[in-house]
């Protein structure tokens, strides 16, 4: 398998423009496949290594999903509790009943705050002070849509809430992470993880897909949902910004996160073998199911698209006809999984036993994976079928 899928990775640096990047492929416990090649920085002066770490943007919320479903599990809270009862000052929770289920999966009416309720990404306590007031998009729980920014901070108040102040970030870093050498973390990076971490850079160009098309055409409109959505909270302009420690040390648990490609595939790995690592049970059967359990599908009031929602993650949505309407995350209907901005992308499928990750730092313009890694992850089922 090996020979093949290099071939097709090293094309993404010969034709499609590719800067530095890594694949990670987990099967039954082990690594079964890695590899790197590239730079670290367009100046070509720091060769991109298997241990070279890089900014994922939305890639971040599959761990921070995990994080949100173990506080909920250690604190007794059930899924589909109201969060209302835990943060009564959130007016969409408390007016319509809003559960933790459904705030996981996108359906809370919050992906973005009104232009004039938008304060700096990182002044915590004003973002949470402007999602508590802010009136919902849609009646909560009663549809979905995705929530690029705000949905990393309505998880990260739910976690400080369950466990007494402690972030989402810190709570991923070291009850989860570290314990089980996963190489990701959410904030408060160390000095030996600062010194690895790649450049990214913004897309060349804006060529969306088909299916794409609707969702960027808004995008173009001021005053449309998809414009406030990228605006909510404010900071963050340029997909360069992230570059920037400042957010990286910060701990933002929709978008902040650092890794590598070995590392955020061993963490889908435990998800692929039911919360399991080296045959030891390090997260609870209760948590993973919540992680595998549909909540909501169809018509995403974000993407202007079909699309399918877990407790955190994303799933390929199914048609009428039983049929997956797009393949992202393998061939299993319970796949689950969160691609990133510009290409990043990651994801589990239980059925096989498998996990997947790819990380790069030239972005590319979309909001769903891109064939860089789609093109590697059909080669991979190829094989082992």
């Amino acid at each position: 398998m090996r020979d093949a899928i290099e071939k097709l990775f090293l094309k993404n640096f010969a034709e499609r423009d590719e800067l530095g990047a890594s694949i990670s492929v987990w099967e039954d416990g082990e690594e079964i496949l890695s590899l790197h090649h590239g730079w670290c920085n367009r100046s070509k002066d720091r060769a991109w290594q298997a241990t070279t770490v890089t900014p994922v943007w939305s890639v971040t919320k599959g761990p921070s999903a995990i994080a949100t479903l173990l506080a909920l599990h250690e604190s007794g809270t059930a899924l589909h509790s109201p969060v209302s009862d835990l943060w009564p000052e959130l007016k969409a929770a408390q007016e319509n009943k809003l559960t933790f289920a459904q705030l996981l999966s996108h359906q809370s009416g919050l992906p973005a705050l009104s232009e004039e309720n938008r304060p700096h990404i990182l002044a915590y306590k004003d973002v949470i002070a402007a999602l508590e007031k802010q009136q919902p998009y849609w009646t909560s729980g009663k549809g979905h849509g995705y929530h690029p920014r705000t949905i990393g901070f309505l998880l990260d108040e739910v976690v400080r809430r369950l466990t007494g102040g402690i972030s989402l970030g810190r709570f991923w870093n070291d009850k989860i992470a570290t314990p089980n050498r996963i190489d990701f973390r959410i904030g408060d990076l160390p000095a030996e993880m600062v010194g690895r971490i790649a450049t990214v850079y913004p897309p060349k160009s804006i060529k969306p897909s088909e299916e794409e098309l609707p969702f960027f055409r808004s995008l173009a409109d001021k005053d449309s949902l998809a414009t406030a959505i990228f605006a909510s909270p404010s900071g963050i302009r340029a997909p360069s910004d992230i570059n920037q420690l400042e957010y990286l040390q910060a701990g933002l648990p929709a978008l902040g996160g650092v890794g590598s490609a070995s590392g955020l595939a061993k963490f889908y790995q435990i998800l692929a073998q039911r919360g399991q690592l080296d045959g030891v049970q390090v997260l609870p059967k209760p948590v993973i199911d919540a992680a595998f359990t549909l909540q909501t599908s169809g018509d995403d009031h974000t993407f202007l698209m079909p699309t399918a929602f877990t407790a955190g993650f994303m799933r390929d949505p199914i048609g009428n006809d039983g049929q997956k309407q797009r393949g992202h995350f393998g061939l299993s209907h319970r796949a689950i999984g969160q691609p990133g901005a510009g290409g990043s992308h990651a994801f589990a499928d239980p059925e096989t036993g498998l996990s997947f990750a790819y990380v790069m730092n030239q972005m590319e313009a979309g909001i769903l994976p891109n064939r860089k890694s789609l093109d590697l992850i059909d080669a991979i089922y190829e094989k082992l079928e």
